[in-house]
């Protein structure tokens, strides 16, 4: 084959291009909106309703409609003073070709001397034009001045002429309709659930203004959702926090002035923050010039600083700590914090277009400084609430610190650098080191192990036995779960970890699925009371410890039959009273003899192998993975939990149905 002589292409003054017009965009959305997939077509649509909020801010509306078509269209309609389009003498163009078709053209550029939006969301210049530019079509209608300007644009430029007609109604504002383009977004399909979250959030950082939401579900029909709080993070926080409240909601407000640097032009910043403590609910949201701050910045870190200082302080003083308390951090704090916080500023340094983050020093230290001076003055004028919500935060911290200890202590256990199996007490392994065929059947006690180990096949089927009933791991904490030895093993034999869903001991978690030993875990119990009880705890020490397993369907039943039939030479197994029924029908007139099925350790090892442990003859009933927390949970708690009279009643109703397997001899 000959080679080919085509020399590369040569890197020189000819290589370097620039993106005109609308390739700026339709090129590189990333760039601008933080990424070309759904969360960055979601940014796209909320440049636009910024635009609205920002007028609505302003006083010039009170009202911001949005709709969702079906062909994942959207259309924002607001009734402010209408996006200015004529031409303007200044830049010797029309209005339309700076907002619509030209980055980094705006009215929100002097917004710290006293010129329009001086608390905006849209600060670049950007998104109108980026939003359109990324547009498949797009489509505005502006009423304003005693005129309706009608403009088409289609993937990112100017369809047609700018139409203007004399407009006698006393309505003004602005309507823009557009479908974002899928040759630049990845997926445009919106889902509901984020308009109806980002409307929320903006009726709650902007009082008084009402979003009305249309969501189209046929050609004809709509359904719509109205948002609006009249007194903004009040009402939010008192909604949010109902009956549960340890504290009431406070409010603080204030305005500075400040710089980033000396160097800096000076400018304002206000702030507003609601909050509670509540030892049921915690929430911690911020908002920067209505924007949601999903990574904080700011605002978070004077939040953490300004509250650890001062509750600490407090407990201090008041000699609330123990001689064995660690320092509080703010997990201990936000555990039972309800939390929100909204300011704006004529300046606002954002980690990118995206405005997730704000970065602003002053804002952090001017937050910072006001919300440590509105504790010190709450927790004056409120000893009561302040004696409670520290008294909660000490609850906490004391949480954490024994669930950390709990973990250390697990960890080192469970990472020996010897073979931890090796160590398990009557633990039997299998030949083979391939976890997609290995199986370990967890037995009760040491005479079912026998039979086990007897009738097993070595290759790939291991043996453990549960000596005795192991603890009930509803009813008691992770300290004393990790102190049964019984409970130890089988977190070492199975090898995956253990998980944690409890708030305060999420550090506790160790688990990983990867690391789990065996393709199928196998509990087998004697089909009597006992069996039922122990098979129950050993699924309830996985669900609290493992859930994981049981949602993977790892976790499975070994069913034992109910009785053994035997005529003319033959034998039946029946692992139900209709199973036993169909044999005895089979048998007709012969002779036949039943009896109760042994415990399983007094079956031989031929019986063990056909009914229990041979995969193409055995039962095995797998755990559903399916609703099955609630299910679980539902059931382990009326039987194992403590309510004591629910499971009287359970048992006085059921309980004639397993009279059969009860040994009453």
């Amino acid at each position: 084959m000959a080679k080919s002589t085509q020399s590369p292409k040569e890197y020189g003054n000819e290589s370097i291009k620039k993106l005109k017009g609308a390739d700026r965009v339709r090129k590189r959305p990333a760039v601008i909106f933080g990424s070309d997939g759904l969360d960055g077509c979601e940014h796209s649509v909320f440049e636009i309703i910024s635009n609205s909020i920002d007028e609505a801010r302003e006083g010039y509306g009170k009202k911001i409609v949005v709709t969702r078509f079906l062909d994942h269209s959207v259309e924002v309609q607001d009734f402010g003073r209408g996006i200015p389009v004529d031409y303007n003498n200044r830049e010797k163009c029309y209005n339309w070709e700076l907002v619509f078709c030209d980055l980094y053209a705006g009215g929100k550029y002097d917004t710290n001397d006293g010129g329009s939006y001086e608390y905006s969301l849209g600060l670049n210049g950007l998104g109108l034009c980026a939003t359109q530019y990324a547009s498949e079509y797009m489509e505005a209608e502006v009423h304003s001045g005693g005129f309706c300007y009608e403009l088409k644009f289609k993937a990112g430029k100017i369809n047609g002429e700018m139409k203007k007609t004399p407009y006698d109604k006393k309505d003004t504002g602005t309507r823009i309709k557009w479908r974002p383009d899928l040759k630049v977004f990845t997926d445009i399909a919106i889902p509901l659930e984020y308009f109806q979250e980002i409307l929320k959030r903006q009726s709650v950082v902007n009082p008084g203004i009402k979003f009305i939401f249309k969501n189209q579900l046929t050609e004809t029909k709509f359904e719509t959702f109205e948002y609006i709080y009249d007194n903004g993070i009040v009402d939010y926080v008192n909604e949010f926090v109902g009956d549960d409240g340890l504290t009431t909601v406070q409010f603080w407000q204030a305005e500075r002035k400040g710089k980033d640097r000396e160097d800096k032009p000076e400018y304002k910043v206000k702030m507003n923050i609601a909050l509670c403590f509540s030892n049921k609910k915690q929430m911690k949201e911020y908002y920067h010039n209505s924007s949601f701050l999903e990574h904080g910045g700011a605002p978070e870190k004077a939040a953490r600083s300004a509250f650890v200082s001062q509750i600490d302080a407090y407990l201090k003083q008041n000699s609330k700590y123990t001689k064995s308390d660690s320092k509080i951090s703010f997990q201990d704090i936000e555990d039972c914090l309800v939390l929100v916080i909204s300011s704006f500023s004529t300046q606002t340094s954002y980690e990118n277009q995206t405005k997730k983050a704000i970065t602003n020093k002053f804002i952090q230290e001017a937050l910072t400084e006001f919300i440590k001076h509105q504790l010190e003055i709450y927790f004056i004028e409120n000893k009561l609430d302040a004696d409670k919500l520290c008294e909660q935060v000490l609850i906490n911290m004391r949480s954490r610190v024994k669930a950390e200890s709990t973990r250390l202590n697990l960890k080192k256990t469970l990472t020996s650098s010897n073979d931890m199996t090796s160590r398990v007490e009557k633990f039997v392994d299998c030949r083979s080191k391939d976890k997609n065929e290995r199986e370990i059947f967890i037995v009760e006690g040491d005479s079912a192990l026998g039979a086990c180990k007897q009738a097993r096949d070595s290759a790939f089927q291991a043996v453990i036995p549960v000596r005795g009933k192991i603890l009930n791991c509803l009813k008691f904490d992770y300290n004393r779960i990790f102190k049964s030895d019984i409970i130890i093993d089988l977190v070492k034999v199975l090898g995956c970890g253990v998980e944690v869903s409890s708030k305060s001991n999420k550090e506790l978690s160790l688990f990983n699925l990867d690391n789990l030993r065996w393709n199928k875990i196998i509990i087998c119990t004697d089909a009597d009371v006992d069996g039922f009880h122990i098979r129950t705890l050993i699924l309830t020490m996985i669900y609290r410890l493992m859930p994981t397993l049981l949602k993977e369907g790892k976790v499975f039943i070994a069913e034992s039959p109910l009785y053994e039939i035997t005529s003319k030479g033959q034998t039946w197994f029946a692992y139900t009273e209709k199973e036993k029924q169909m044999a005895l029908e089979e048998i007709g007139e012969a002779k036949y003899t039943i009896q109760r099925s042994k415990g399983l350790g007094e079956n031989d090892a031929d019986m063990m192998w056909l009914t229990t442990m041979n995969p193409q003859t055995r039962r095995l009933i797998k755990v559903e993975p399916n609703d099955v927390e609630e299910l679980i949970a539902e059931k382990f708690e009326l039987l194992l939990g403590d309510n004591l009279q629910d499971r009287k009643e359970f048992i006085a109703e059921n309980g004639h149905l397993y009279l059969d397997l009860a040994d009453i001899s």
